[in-house]
């Protein structure tokens, strides 16, 4: 019991919910008598009292045997110098105080238990109390709030919702013991503690069920059946025991008279079981519960830690030696190890190719010869542009007077409109660089400096991210700047253009239809009314010939 207190505290500390250790959760409602019961195992007053929910956080209880010989043995282990009292107890969360007042331990719990879980919330960090005695057996026990429906005054709403998860989260544990405690004056197939043990443990296995406030029972009745199982059979057994009354808690009443008092109760009136029900046979029976259910987990518990151990050693190993006096270098030598796997990736050097996509240069060529081609073919040059277009602009550019050749305005607006088509492909195919340029990041980040370092990983992507998001306007103005400039000259010394010659031959009355190949898009602009201005010109010019013959 004492390793397993020593790893209970290892992982209170670390938080670690991996192992589910051995344990006793003891459950019940309020005023259940589950305070009473823990008092009378530990012999001494020190849990706190009050209306409503007064136990908002769950308490981890280990009770450690100490014979008065042992004391200072103990107390060399935590540390610590010995007190001259022979109990004494200590907190995880107040280092290097030993508590010899128990009355202080109380107020102990009540300032820790308002300092996160505020006066009426129920939190879900356990407060772990040691309690050396040697009065006490050796055990451990985790008391939780006890359960309720109604929230009173200032409560959550939510209350019961809170106390349910915080207590099924406990014994949802299958290595732990439930302590389900119930008062006699109820009936005890009615039990809360009893339905909410039955919910994880329907066979029975590791419920043990308390039997409180023997004494207060109706007159003309008693627990023989209920004890004995007759009533709702308990495989652990169900244990009857008799609490201080609130008038002795406030009269402060010695708890060894009550156990006094609770031992003749039992031999007047449950004579045959009284040797079977108490709470010295109570905590004895813990006790061995324990110890036994200790031993059964024993096995598939070592081998998970020793699993865990291994596991976390590797990681550990894997960290490298310790950098106290090379930070700088270390620092320098990662920062140009991840330039290198970066510039790696986008030349296809990488020691760790990718081969279930593309990634990195090979995807940036993609981009650009796939999908940034793609998008560019699919623009028709003459899609937007109708032939009414092209008649209305070459006549809105000769105003009054009717135009002979085209004018060079109507083709430049035209085709100005056209070449804009291509700043949006453009554009476009810079973000999708820039988005796979932000993929390699995360792909050179899979190194084992990083898993060592992660907040040095964090800030050299976010250096580089910003980088590369503070460099992406600046990309798509050149891009802009690009289309900009082919708009701002028009290049008709081009071979698309020899064939004006065409526009000469039709002017002279050539047949240029049967002798020219057919012209490109660009050619279409410049034809397309010149055909429709010279048609008039070559009926006039025969109709004079008709004339002189």
């Amino acid at each position: 019991i004492p390793i397993l207190n020593k790893l209970q505290d290892v992982f209170n500390t670390v938080g670690s919910e991996s192992i589910q250790l051995p344990q006793i959760v003891v459950v019940g409602s309020q005023s259940a008598g589950k305070s009473s019961v823990l008092e009378n195992i530990v012999g001494r007053d020190f849990l706190p009292r009050g209306a409503g929910i007064v136990t908002r956080r769950p308490l981890t209880l280990q009770l450690v045997y100490t014979p008065p010989e042992d004391k200072e043995v103990q107390c060399q282990n935590l540390g610590l110098h010995p007190p001259d009292e022979n109990e004494f107890a200590i907190f995880s969360h107040v280092k290097g105080k030993i508590f010899t007042d128990f009355n202080e331990i109380r107020h102990e719990i009540e300032a820790e238990t308002d300092r996160l879980g505020g006066k009426k919330n129920i939190y879900h960090e356990p407060i772990t109390l040691k309690i050396y005695s040697p009065k006490v057996v050796t055990l451990t026990l985790i008391d939780l709030p006890g359960l309720t429906k109604i929230p009173v005054e200032d409560q959550p709403v939510d209350i019961e919702k809170q106390v349910r998860d915080l207590i099924m989260h406990y014994i949802s544990n299958p290595n732990a013991i439930i302590l389900a405690i119930t008062p006699a004056n109820v009936d005890f197939s009615t039990s809360e503690a009893v339905k909410f043990a039955k919910e994880v443990d329907p066979d029975g296995r590791r419920t043990l069920a308390v039997l409180t406030k023997l004494d207060l029972m109706d007159r003309g009745t008693d627990a023989y059946d209920v004890l004995c199982g007759r009533i709702i059979p308990v495989k652990l057994g169900i244990i009857g025991v008799v609490n201080r009354s609130q008038e002795d808690i406030h009269k402060k009443k010695p708890i060894e008279e009550a156990l006094r008092y609770e031992t003749a109760f039992l031999q007047k009136n449950y004579p045959s079981i009284a040797s079977r029900n108490g709470t010295s046979f109570l905590a004895k029976t813990l006790n061995r519960l324990l110890m036994h259910h200790i031993r059964d987990c024993l096995p598939a518990l070592k081998t998970r830690i020793n699993q865990m151990v291994s596991h976390f050693q590797t990681l550990v190993n894997s960290f490298g030696e310790p950098i106290e006096d090379k930070v700088g270098r270390l620092l320098l030598q990662i920062i140009t190890k991840f330039a290198s796997s970066y510039c790696a990736t986008i030349e296809g050097t990488a020691k760790n190719i990718e081969v279930s996509e593309l990634c990195g240069g090979a995807r940036i060529c993609y981009i650009f010869h796939e999908t940034f081609a793609r998008a560019l073919e699919s623009l028709n040059p003459l899609d937007t542009l109708t032939t009414f277009d092209i008649l209305t602009a070459i006549r809105n550019a000769t105003g009054p007077r009717p135009a002979l050749f085209v004018p060079e305005v109507s083709f430049e607006l035209l085709v100005k409109r056209q070449i804009k088509r291509l700043e949006d492909p453009g554009l476009r195919c810079v973000e999708l660089v820039h988005e796979e340029l932000q993929r390699i990041i995360q792909h050179c980040g899979a190194q084992q400096e990083f898993i060592r370092f992660p907040r040095l990983h964090e800030k050299i992507v976010d250096v580089v991210t910003h980088l590369l998001r503070r460099r992406l306007p600046e990309t798509n103005r050149m891009v802009e700047n690009l289309v900009g400039i082919e708009l701002a000259y028009i290049n008709t010394k081009h071979p698309d253009f020899h064939e004006a010659g065409v526009i000469h031959k039709a002017l002279t009355g050539g047949d240029y239809t049967a002798t020219t190949a057919a012209p490109s898009s660009s050619q279409a602009i410049a034809i397309i009314p010149v055909q429709s201005q010279t048609k008039p010109q070559r009926d006039a010019s025969r109709g004079k010939e008709n004339r002189v013959r």
